[in-house]
């Protein structure tokens, strides 16, 4: 076997499941069990109604919950994560859905899990813990609005009207509930929602999702609501899986929407999974075979007329602080939903589509961290403004469009305050302390011969300002460039200091280099830079050997009439007069 066929091999072997996975399941196998219960109750109404939300109705959302919600947990990279339907995915589906029907978003889930194992291959799962926290917080907050907005057609109990805008669909059903008011649907749903979130702050253990949508279940039952609308007949177990789903022809104009949902996927499952690893010791998550198993079962999903899915932040969550240790509980909670398929399906079509409005409305409003927000707004205007940006993209554009504005927003910020510390100091020539140099010789090397500083990045960002100062200098003979200081600098920043060099040349101001760095010199020789540097020997390793070779060349040229001396500089900014008392010069690196 050739070398390339064994690095691949051990590239996908990684990403499978090892003997450890199988260790920890067996540590506390009734506390997994327990939790992986607990988790189920907790995700049922929300996988019908993300389902529901999606377009392709419930069934949908049980076969994303059960299929994908058991593949992700055996393949995927974290022991903690709850995988099915989450609402920032139903935000992406809805348009699919509504401009190539269920087959659309049966085939872009398809083919975003082969983009999601293409990206796991390629390791590029660490890349998403760049992503700025103002993105993060910016994108949740604007996915809690748009999945809320997203329930007021089922909380209003009016048919959803056409459209692919949230805003303008919420707006459409809020007339058509003025026509013909549902004040039974309005009751269900506000009554679901506020068992939901009192109960959280109450008893935070117990689930109060499936309490109220039982007891709202009941109740249209009991008291014959028949405004109240049903999900409907569901089918008994999962359909045999199927490609007829596929159609050729229409494959390149869904490689648009795919790649939006792979995105998607990869940023909120690593995100979730980074949450579980935060609230717990000792767990942490592998982020490349996590993408290997959320494209896993993205494949499989759609065999079994699911959905898209994604690590989910609120069951991961719930699955934590309810004592899971390993991907039993994850399987289990799987488990579970299959068995309500099948053997509760009759029960479950009898719940009200406003009480699973109500769930949503809910766990929209939960998904609202007020206290990070908070945080979030105060730490910078910076932060703010992207925080702010990122939320409004979410609800008037989409969330692709959202993060990629948040991302370019925040790196333009950031580039910003990056090129805020460049700066060029002037460093002024002192007078020996030994007394070796006379008053006279200082006040004519003042006044021929100028040192500055170059502190910070010198790249594109900041060299045109950096070109600005250094071309204003006054009329003097020579001018010391000391560059031990530049943290950086690319092919702009060379270019620039290139022509600054060649524009004092041209006005007869001689100039000298001292400290360039090794790492430096390849960028500054790749554009000439160098080149005018090295004129007449014009590079020296430090700054004392530049200035010993200016006072040479101003005695050369008459303007000095006492023997050369090594001279000192003092770090001063250009725009704070010289002090009298000498600094010696750092050691150059």
């Amino acid at each position: 076997m050739s070398t390339t066929a064994v690095r691949a091999w051990s590239r996908v072997r990684s990403l499978l499941p090892g003997r450890d996975d199988l260790v920890a399941a067996r540590r506390d196998p009734r506390r997994d069990l327990l939790a992986g219960l607990t988790v189920a109750i907790v995700a049922l109404p929300l996988a019908l109604g993300f389902g529901v939300s999606s377009g392709l109705g419930a069934e949908a959302g049980l076969a994303t919950a059960v299929v994908a919600g058991a593949v992700a947990a055996v393949f995927g990279g974290s022991n903690l994560q709850v995988s099915g339907p989450t609402g920032a995915m139903t935000v992406v589906l809805v348009p699919v859905f509504a401009r190539y029907g269920a087959g659309g978003v049966l085939a872009v889930g398809l083919i975003a899990g082969l983009m999601l194992i293409a990206l796991a291959l390629a390791r590029a799962g660490r890349y998403m813990s760049y992503v700025p926290a103002p993105v993060v917080e910016g994108f949740t907050l604007g996915i809690a609005g748009v999945i809320g907005l997203q329930q007021v057609p089922g909380a209003l109990g009016v048919p959803k009207p056409e459209g692919d805008k949230v805003l303008v669909v919420t707006w459409r059903a809020v007339e058509s509930f003025v026509r013909t008011p549902n004040w039974t649907a309005v009751a269900l749903a506000a009554t679901v929602a506020a068992v939901m979130l009192l109960g959280a702050r109450w008893k935070p253990t117990v689930p109060f999702s499936i309490v109220a949508v039982i007891g709202a279940t009941v109740a249209a039952q009991v008291f014959r609501l028949d405004a109240a609308k049903p999900i409907g007949a569901l089918p008994a177990g999962l359909p045999a899986p199927s490609l007829s789903f596929l159609d050729p022809g229409a494959l390149g104009s869904l490689l648009a929407p795919a790649v939006a949902v792979a995105a998607l996927a990869a940023l909120e499952s690593l995100l979730s999974a980074s949450v579980a690893d935060g609230m717990t010791v000792g767990q942490k998550h592998d982020p490349d075979r996590e993408l290997f198993g959320q494209g896993l079962a993205n494949i499989a999903a759609p065999l079994f007329g699911g959905v898209p899915a994604t690590g989910a932040i609120a069951r991961t969550a719930v699955n934590v602080r309810t004592g899971a240790g390993s991907r039993l509980a994850a399987l289990t909670h799987a488990a579970v939903l299959a068995v309500i398929v099948f053997a509760a399906a009759p029960l479950v079509a009898r719940i009200p589509l406003a009480a699973l409005a109500g769930v949503l409305i809910a766990t929209a409003i939960r998904m609202v961290e007020v206290g990070s927000l908070r945080a979030m707004a105060r730490a910078t205007r910076s932060d703010a403004l992207v925080l702010v940006l990122t939320a409004a993209a979410t609800l008037a554009l989409d969330l692709v469009y959202a993060v990629l504005i948040g991302l370019a927003v925040a790196g333009a910020l950031a580039l910003r305050a990056v090129a805020k510390q460049a700066r060029l100091d002037q460093v002024p020539l002192t007078a020996d302390p030994s007394g070796d140099h006379s008053a006279e010789e200082h006040a004519l090397l003042a006044e021929h011969i100028v040192a500055y500083r170059i502190d910070g990045p010198l790249f594109f960002a900041a060299a045109h300002r950096f070109l600005l100062e250094l071309t204003e200098v006054a009329d003097v003979r020579v001018v010391i460039l000391r560059m031990s200081r530049i943290s950086t600098v690319d092919a702009t920043g060379a270019l620039v200091l290139k022509d600054a060099v060649a524009k004092l040349r041209r006005r007869g101001v001689t100039v000298l280099a001292s400290g360039i760095r090794p790492g430096q010199r390849q960028v500054l020789d790749s554009v000439g830079a160098l080149d005018l540097l090295r004129h007449d020997g014009r590079e020296f390793a430090t700054t004392p050997e530049a200035i010993a070779a200016a006072r040479a060349l101003l005695q050369g040229a008459g303007v000095l009439t006492v023997p050369a001396r090594p001279a000192t500089v003092a770090p001063q900014s250009a725009t704070v007069p010289a002090q009298p008392a000498a600094v010696t010069e750092e050691p150059a690196p």
